[in-house]
């Protein structure tokens, strides 16, 4: 019988019950899909390697932003230098890893392809290797496959993969909650899946748990992170719908909101009528707080028009 392959053993969950760090000793992908739907197990029965693995919440924690690491090319980078104005994804893995860190980063992949946010304009995306032995030639492999995944510009100025010293590793990780081990039995690592999304100023906002991520829930993820600096009103109007649950670290549709929504619909579309003249930012005054700041963003936006010889289209010879 081969040894289990402990690394592909843990899938991220939330943080309140035993069955968020299961260990199995299937093949991987069988692991993987059933860590992902049985019920909890009693710690007990958890082998004492990974009783230690899992992702804490550490919501509204600053990142140690001075912590040091080596880029792809090899030169020395601080976090800081990837927090400047742009909400930040932030994924902890291991380039040789046989498979699960490959899942996250192939989740991650998948889902920033279905958000027309581009990472390096709205978002920063930074990948860090848990592995002090690995070296940014392998960085450097891994950019380029992501990068060529992506298919966007982004994929090279906005996807930053990062190797490091023991020390840099273990304060990032535990200032994140990312709480993994190494397994000599098996060379691997065995931490749990998932990955993070800080704000601008380096502090942890939302936490995404698993291998598959809903694409509408990370863009509202870093609309949120970015305190409304990206996105537009739609996504704002979803923003008050939608609440995230840290419990399952996704964005769940409150009832009552939602019936709210239609009266923010209502509003905006009052204000369109009225043109934005001087009655309406008394209209906005007499608005509840989030539907105020809703619908003075709609009024902000830029507006254009089309003549009818700039709509028509022109055929040169």
């Amino acid at each position: 019988m081969t040894k289990p392959d402990v690394h592909a053993a843990l899938v991220g969950r939330p943080p309140g019950a035993a069955a968020v760090r299961l260990a199995g000793f299937l093949p991987p992908a069988v692991t993987i899909l059933l860590l992902c739907t049985l019920p909890a197990f009693p710690d007990t029965k958890i082998p004492p390697q990974l009783r230690q693995v899992a992702i804490d919440q550490r919501l509204n924690q600053q990142l140690p932003l001075d912590l040091a690491f080596q880029d792809e090319e090899g030169q020395p980078v601080t976090l800081r230098q990837y927090f400047q104005d742009k909400p930040v994804i932030l994924t902890l893995v291991y380039y040789e890893c046989p498979m699960l860190c490959n899942l996250v980063l192939n989740g991650v992949l998948r889902a920033i392809r279905t958000i027309n946010f581009d990472a390096g304009r709205e978002y920063q995306i930074v990948t860090v290797s848990i592995d002090p032995r690995e070296k940014p030639s392998l960085a450097k492999i891994k950019k380029r496959q992501y990068a060529a995944g992506y298919g966007r510009p982004g994929g090279t100025t906005g996807w930053h993969f990062l190797t490091g010293s023991e020390a840099s590793l273990r304060d990032l990780a535990q200032a994140v909650g990312f709480r993994y081990t190494y397994d000599p039995a098996s060379k691997q690592f065995a931490h749990a899946a998932g990955f993070m999304v800080l704000t601008p100023q380096g502090k942890l906002a939302r936490y995404f748990y698993g291998v598959e991520y809903s694409g509408r829930d990370l863009r509202l993820a870093l609309v949120e992170a970015s305190a409304g600096k990206i996105g537009t009103v739609v996504d704002q109007v979803l923003l008050y719908c939608f609440h995230y649950d840290p419990a399952t670290g996704k964005y769940g549709l409150a009832a009552l909101t939602a019936v709210r929504a239609g009266g923010i619909l209502t509003a905006l579309a009052m204000l369109e009528a009225a043109g934005g003249n001087s009655g309406s930012s008394k209209r906005i005054a007499q608005l509840p707080l989030p539907v105020a700041r809703i619908s003075a963003r709609w009024l902000r936006r830029p507006r254009t028009t089309m003549s009818a010889a700039s709509a028509s289209t022109v055929t040169t010879p």
